[in-house]
């Protein structure tokens, strides 16, 4: 008698789940697992970097668990978030009304706008399989069209208020070591040091953006879908590969 387990029974039913979980998740896995890497090595080196000012200033240096949880470490990853996900946001709502010839990055010429609900399938012309929101037409259908950019937005708003109440907290514990006056959250905000970790972060990203946009209309990667196919037309805009 064979005694071998069936398909898809238990035994070999959940290796096959798992595996298939993994492939069909592999991208936001993968960004997930290295963010999280890179997270830890930030974490680490900035304790190196942290407790060589420490000494540099008379101080004892403080242990990697007590660095992680300081306003040191948070400004600095803060100040990260809020710019990526200015980034994101400018770029989703950029795209509705902004055209780039021959980028795969944006729309069709054509297409600027919001587009008809035919095209989005939204209201009456959402199909079975469409998200419930996308068939309301009162206020669920307005927030739901524009969910991406609001939940952008909003994460960007908390990043940046979290970067300015963290990197005050750092300031003034430099500026306390260095026996000087602290200053208040509101004066925080129109400082130097504010708006240098702010501005250093947009500037990087908005050019990231703006040359992927333009980079794309004449380079190619075979198999992205941020590039287009390798034998499209300089010209073409909107077509991926």
């Amino acid at each position: 008698m064979n005694t071998e387990p069936a398909p898809g029974n238990g035994t070999t039913a959940a290796p096959h789940r798992a595996r298939r979980f993994l492939r069909h998740n592999s991208l936001g896995l993968f960004f997930m697992g290295t963010f999280l890497l890179a997270l830890a090595g930030q974490a680490v080196v900035g304790h190196a970097a942290f407790n060589n000012q420490l000494r540099t200033d008379g101080m004892a240096p403080i242990s990697f668990g007590a660095y992680v949880t300081t306003s040191d470490f948070a400004v600095d990853v803060t100040e990260n978030w809020q710019s990526e996900y200015l980034q994101f946001f400018l770029y989703i709502f950029a795209t509705v009304w902004l055209v780039q010839r021959g980028s795969p990055e944006s729309k069709e010429l054509d297409r600027a706008g919001t587009e008809s609900d035919e095209g989005q399938m939204t209201g009456e012309h959402a199909t079975d399989e469409s998200p419930r929101w996308a068939a309301a037409t009162d206020w669920r259908g307005v927030i739901f069209s524009r969910s991406l950019g609001l939940v952008m937005a909003t994460i960007f708003l908390l990043s940046w208020l979290a970067q300015s109440v963290t990197g005050v907290a750092a300031y003034n514990e430099q500026q306390l070591r260095q026996l000087q006056a602290p200053m208040s959250w509101a004066e925080y905000l129109s400082s130097a040091d504010f708006w240098d970790r702010t501005l250093q972060n947009w500037q990087s990203e908005l050019l990231a953006v703006g040359s992927m946009a333009v980079l794309t209309i004449y380079l190619r990667q075979r198999g992205s879908p941020e590039s287009k196919p390798v034998g499209a037309s300089h010209s073409a805009t909107g077509v991926e590969g």
